[in-house]
């Protein structure tokens, strides 16, 4: 075990410190949130709420359950991560493993022409027209074809494999395996951990995109749940008219928290488990490019 100076150690805590300091400022907006979900109406009112409920209830919870509009949006978000997720990783997949071969000629020039998609956006008009042109406006399959491919993944994945061994693809010839049956039977069983990672930010980033929908998605039938939220915010008709029913145990301000709160649940609940990811993540393809 290696032992720390005393100045090691006062920067360790220093470090230790600070970091919490920042994680209790980030964490504090939800559990505000949480709070106000699980508080009565009166003390909501009251601006008594901060970071504890108070008058604790269910009811707000209990409405927003209730509403099938927003299970129904649960339902396409979580299609759409599924779906997305998986071809996303496939084609990533069947794009990078011919970047690696040297036999591919022009190879060279296709990872330029991705490293520039990197640099230069595509003009937002030009992007929407052709969005629209294929088919694509009001369809329920652009929450996730167009994240289909990004070139940061695609470059992690194809460093990836580069540092698979040759001598083991070399074997796999000798069997008479070709591109296809090395890749899917050899190279992405060695890649679990890369696969689980860029499913990870595949998955994130499908289920939070809100301006993507809000420029293609116009059918209520097909909001993803982010765009359902930001209907319960920012349009009171979405909600019950209850300032005046004295007896209701909720208003509109803890219905609005209990959908902000529904809408970020099952990214927390999932993140725990795959935390260790990040860190391969960030790891992933720093040894060869």
């Amino acid at each position: 075990m290696v032992s720390l100076s005393f100045g090691e150690k006062v920067m360790h805590s220093i470090i230790i410190i600070f970091l919490i300091i920042v994680g209790a400022i980030a964490i504090a907006p939800l559990i505000s949130v949480l709070a106000v979900s699980f508080s009565s109406r009166l003390p909501v009112e009251l601006n008594e709420v901060t970071l504890w409920p108070k008058a604790f209830t269910l009811d707000s919870w209990s409405y927003i359950l209730s509403r099938s509009d927003l299970w129904r949006s649960f339902a396409v978000t979580v299609c759409a991560t599924l779906i997305g997720t998986a071809l996303s990783l496939l084609i990533t997949a069947l794009t990078a493993y011919p970047l690696t071969k040297p036999e591919f000629k022009i190879r060279s020039i296709l990872m330029i022409a991705i490293v520039i998609t990197m640099v230069f956006k595509a003009p937002l008009i030009p992007y929407f027209l052709t969005v629209k042109a294929v088919g694509l406006y009001n369809n329920p399959m652009v929450l996730f074809v167009p994240h289909i491919l990004t070139a940061f993944n695609l470059i992690i994945m194809r460093t990836f494999f580069l540092q698979v061994p040759v001598e083991l693809e070399e074997a796999a010839v000798v069997e008479g395996a070709g591109y296809f049956r090395r890749l899917f039977s050899l190279v992405l069983p060695l890649s679990k951990a890369l696969l689980a990672t860029l499913g990870l930010f595949y998955g994130v980033a499908i289920w939070n995109q809100f301006q993507h929908p809000l420029l293609f998605v116009t059918d209520p039938d097909w909001f993803p749940l982010q765009l359902k939220i930001r209907q319960f915010i920012t349009n009171d008709n979405e909600l019950p008219i209850i300032g005046s029913i004295a007896e209701l145990n909720y208003n509109s301000r803890t219905l609005r928290s209990v959908a902000i709160a529904f809408s970020i649940f099952p990214i927390i609940m999932v993140y725990p488990y795959l935390q260790k990811y990040f860190v391969k993540g960030a790891l992933l393809g720093s040894v060869k490019g």
